[in-house]
């Protein structure tokens, strides 16, 4: 079976799965049917990596997976099938990025969690730097995400009495970084991968913001482009209407 088969078919029993035990709701949508992408969103739960798969609508999307799913012969035989990337999640796997950088220099899209693990705290934890390395090293665009109701605990406790999930995602709009400068990188890849997770905040209600919640990009950001939430309205953030909605 080849690559694009497999993937077809595990869109297919996602999409099944997925309207039967929740009511998906998606703000926002990806133009692009040709050409590399990196998508970024945060990282709550383990059925983000589906809801992604039924986002991007491509066949040559890249899979990355923690080593510590290596063990499993079900994972192995996943990545075995979409030619998916191991990486190391605690160290600086240059590796990894190298193989990831060479599929998005060929076409390929590239879903990410700047955090680099699921959040315990249902909130934003530190973004570390490599979703913005891949991108200023691209030139690919970024589309940041803003998922709500995949929360492993929410997930758990619903589905255990029989309740239908409510899912919502929220897409921003796509930008591009510069390339990378020649001095103080570390510097300017923190202050990137912040601007990212600022992006994404802004797409999350407060609750879901963590460490970025009182941060002053975000601020601005939302100053800039208006907020959906009322939470924000109420201390002096414009409101915003909210794009095309619909159904995965």
């Amino acid at each position: 079976m080849s690559k694009h088969t497999f993937l077809r078919i595990l869109r297919a029993i996602a999409r099944i799965v997925l309207r039967l035990i929740a009511r998906i709701q998606i703000i926002g949508n990806i133009n692009y049917e040709t050409g590399g992408y990196i998508i970024v969103a945060n990282h709550v739960g383990r059925l983000e990596a589906f809801l992604v798969i039924l986002l991007a609508e491509r066949d040559d999307i890249v899979l990355i997976l923690a080593e510590k799913y290596k063990k499993y012969a079900f994972w192995r035989y996943v990545a075995r099938k979409v030619d998916g990337i191991w990486v190391n999640r605690f160290d600086a796997d240059f590796g990894a990025l190298r193989a990831v950088l060479k599929r998005l220099q060929n076409g390929d899209v590239l879903a990410v969690a700047p955090e680099g693990t699921r959040s315990p705290t249902e909130a934003l934890l530190p973004g570390k730097p490599g979703a913005a390395y891949l991108g200023a090293k691209s030139g690919l665009p970024l589309i940041p995400i803003g998922i709500v109701g995949t929360e492993d605990r929410v997930v758990k406790y619903r589905l255990k009495r029989f309740r239908r999930l409510d899912i919502t995602a929220r897409v921003g709009e796509p930008y591009r970084l510069p390339p990378l400068p020649r001095t103080d990188r570390d510097e300017w890849l923190q202050a990137q991968t912040d601007d990212m997770m600022c992006r994404i905040a802004a797409l999350l209600p407060p609750d879901h913001r963590g460490v970025y919640a009182d941060h002053p990009r975000l601020r601005e950001w939302q100053l800039e482009r208006g907020s959906p939430f009322a939470e924000d309205w109420a201390v002096g953030i414009p409101q915003v209407v909210e794009g095309p909605q619909g159904m995965a």
